[in-house]
């Protein structure tokens, strides 16, 4: 309808399709990768005294609405109770080293230990978000529990100004759901790990077998197929609901891994790690034969 020149109205027109698809979004989600987590307790364990926690960049990539962070390095700082200050040359030449090894890895924001969210940690956040423009830097923050204030835990956020006129140390934290990814090839690195944490003092002798590691990948499986087949029993006993999508999810899974047995995939790939193991020994004993023969023959 169109309105008369005497009209108070106001005509609001939309924004056009192309400002909207130029606008960034604001992740929904943040997955971190191990190594990037070991970095950061690296840069922990490895602080003066006088620091009351750590800072550094994280390193990633971004879509739409997941960002993922893959690595990280340290930043020096110092930091008081009323400034901070950020070595931003060391910042930007560890940035440009790091994007001449893994050009695909940008800055998707920083890092902190502890819990604490201040005027300085806004003040951080406003100069990492000129660094990842236009889109939004994440923060994440690793409690590592060694206070006993809070229990260890890792939390991300990303910044909203507050105020009519903005400014760089008034901004509000918006907690982001984070979760831990890793590869397969990191999966027995990590249960290395688990396996020690259980007592403070444990160790493992290194290196690893890859028996050993074959051996407990067979078990681990094993333990799935025992808990697959109760919950299968269960189910068809009536005793338990059944889900669908868990059904689904079983069928497609158990169904590839059937075709690929009957191929002879897992045989042959077993073999071929058989294989190595044996000759890797064999050349481990032919040399320890030679040493002793040399001692002989100069003796």
């Amino acid at each position: 309808m169109l309105l008369e020149a005497s009209s108070s109205a106001i005509h609001i027109h939309a924004p056009t399709t192309s400002v909207i698809q130029n606008t960034p979004r604001t992740p929904t989600n943040v997955t971190i990768h191990p190594v990037a987590l070991f970095s950061i307790l690296d840069h922990y364990l490895r602080r003066t005294e006088k620091q009351a926690r750590v800072l550094g960049t994280l390193l990633g990539t971004r879509n739409d609405s997941e960002v993922q962070v893959r690595s990280s390095f340290a930043v020096l700082h110092s930091e008081t109770s009323e400034q901070v200050a950020v070595d931003m040359d060391y910042h930007r030449a560890m940035y440009d080293l790091h994007h001449k090894v893994n050009p695909k890895e940008v800055i998707v924001g920083w890092y902190s230990t502890g819990a604490n969210l201040n005027t300085l940690s806004a003040l951080i956040q406003n100069f990492y978000s000129q660094e990842t423009a236009p889109h939004q830097a994440i923060h994440v923050a690793l409690n590592t529990g060694v206070d006993g204030s809070e229990p260890a835990g890792v939390k991300a956020y990303f910044s909203s100004p507050v105020g009519v006129f903005p400014r760089p140390e008034n901004c509000v934290f918006v907690p982001v759901p984070v979760q831990l990814r890793f590869h397969d090839a990191e999966r027995s690195g990590l249960d290395l790990l688990k396996s020690t944490s259980t007592c403070p003092n444990a160790s493992s002798s290194q290196p690893v077998a890859d028996l050993e590691i074959i051996e407990g990948a067979i078990k681990t499986v094993t333990d799935m197929l025992d808990r697959v087949l109760t919950y299968v029993r269960s189910v068809l006993s009536g005793e338990t609901a059944g889900d669908p999508a868990l059904g689904r999810y079983l069928m497609d899974t158990l169904g590839a891994s059937t075709e690929d047995l009957e191929k002879g995939g897992f045989n042959s790939s077993l073999q071929d790690m058989l294989m190595i193991s044996y000759l890797a020994n064999l050349v481990r004993a032919q040399s320890e034969v030679s040493s002793r023969l040399a001692l002989v023959t100069s003796a």
